[in-house]
C-alpha cells in the first residue's frame, strides 16, 4: 500500500494536529510533519490542505513581519477546527482500532 495514499485522506487531520499546540506558518507545519514521521507529504499538498482549511473555516490567520525575507502568514486553530480534530480523531481511532482488529493485532 502506498503512503500517499493513505496521507491524501488523513492530512487534514495531521495539519489539525500539529496546529493544536502551536500556531504555524506553511513550512513550519510542513516541517513538524515530517519530524512527526510523515516524510512522504508533500510540499504543494500541505499549502493547499491549509488554504482549503482556512476556507473552510476551521482556521485563521495572521501575517507576522519579517526583517530576513517575506512576511510569513501563520495559521491558528479556532474553535470549529478543534471540533473538526475531534471529531475526525474519534474517527481516525475507531477506524484504525478496526484495521489493528482485522490484521489480527491488539489495538
Amino acid at each position: 500500500m502506498e503512503i500517499s495514499q493513505l496521507l491524501k485522506g488523513v492530512l487534514d487531520l495531521a495539519v489539525l494536529a500539529v496546529l493544536r499546540g502551536e500556531d504555524g506558518y506553511g513550512y513550519d507545519v510542513l516541517r513538524r510533519l515530517r519530524v512527526a514521521g510523515l516524510q512522504e507529504v508533500g510540499d504543494a499538498s500541505v499549502y493547499g490542505t491549509l488554504r482549503r482549511l482556512y476556507k473552510a473555516g476551521l482556521l485563521t490567520s495572521y501575517v507576522v513581519p519579517s526583517e530576513e525575507g517575506p512576511h510569513r502568514k501563520y495559521y491558528s486553530l479556532n474553535e470549529p477546527g478543534r471540533r473538526r480534530l475531534e471529531e475526525s480523531g474519534q474517527t481516525w481511532r475507531t477506524f484504525a482500532t478496526t484495521m489493528n482488529s482485522l490484521l489480527g493485532e491488539a489495538a
